[in-house]
């Protein structure tokens, strides 16, 4: 037995379609898996806006994090996040300024 009187009044099922569609395509871009993705030092690169050399040295050097699969260097998202947060520097107040 269903209640007629539940439903809400006027409901487009064009809309709830599309909506439908919406949150399908929402839960792809949020999936699990994605959060196990890790780039090469090329595709790092690409995503930070320097070469693929530099990021390749900057491992070697440790001064950047990454993770090794095999004895090839990866970034995770975290590592390239790590990377942007903690590149940032601040103006030194006691610094002389130029004339």
């Amino acid at each position: 037995m269903t209640r007629t009187d539940l439903a809400p009044p006027n409901v487009d099922s064009a809309l709830i379609e599309r909506l439908a569609v919406a949150f399908e395509s929402l839960a792809k871009l949020v999936s699990p898996a994605s959060d196990l993705q890790c780039y090469t030092p090329a595709q790092a690169a690409e995503l930070l806006g320097k070469t693929e050399n530099w990021v390749i040295e900057a491992i070697q050097d440790g001064r950047i994090p990454c993770t090794y699969i095999g004895k090839s260097p990866r970034l995770t998202a975290d590592h390239i996040r790590w990377v942007q947060n903690n590149g940032e520097r601040m103006p030194n107040k006691y610094s002389i300024r130029a004339a």
